[in-house]
């Protein structure tokens, strides 16, 4: 169990980090850039919450547990006993909520813009992070795990299909925004 009595250390004051196994790496290295931008998009979900349906509200808070589990994978070098790591059956899992979700709208016939109701645009935005969180961790090369890659693959297309699950009018939002090309020439 993690215990927190002091919050700052200064060990972080000369630009590095610690990771798992007590080792020190600069905060620009791969695995505290990733790490950044994974509690980024953690909490661009947490601001989803608040605008989300209580069925989206829901998976989103497994989501948020499981990205902590994906930093502590992130900040484990390799080698380490017993480590937290992202196993395949959360990849599975975001797998299953992404054709359950789609299952429920009608085909795409037209790219979207990340609009529509307050929850659709928040999600739209957290997508877009983990988006980022997802290209940093290709730069990380084999400082990550392949599940914790795909992890954040498969988490924005499961951010994009509930962005426009909570965009839909039966959800009581406006439907998508689709994007209308060379609209404005």
């Amino acid at each position: 169990m993690v215990k927190l009595n002091r919050i700052y250390t200064r060990t972080g004051d000369d630009g590095s980090t610690g990771l798992v196994d007590g080792s020190r790496v600069s905060k620009a290295s791969h695995r505290p850039v990733v790490m950044g931008s994974v509690d980024e998009a953690n909490a661009a979900i947490g601001i989803a919450r608040l605008h989300v349906t209580p069925a989206t509200d829901a998976l989103l808070s497994r989501i948020q547990n499981d990205l902590f589990d994906l930093g502590a994978d992130v900040a484990t070098p390799d080698g380490i006993e017993g480590a937290l790591r992202i196993v395949p059956a959360q990849v599975d899992w975001l797998e299953g909520q992404i054709d359950a979700a789609n299952d429920r709208l009608a085909p795409l016939t037209s790219f979207i813009l990340p609009a529509g109701s307050a929850a659709g645009a928040h999600l739209h935005l957290a997508r877009t992070i983990v988006r980022r969180a997802e290209r940093d961790s290709v730069a990380a090369g084999d400082e990550m795990s392949g599940p914790a890659r795909q992890y954040l693959n498969r988490l924005s297309d499961l951010l994009f299909v509930l962005a426009r699950l909570e965009n839909a009018p039966e959800q009581g939002g406006s439907g998508d925004v689709l994007w209308v090309p060379g609209a404005n020439r």
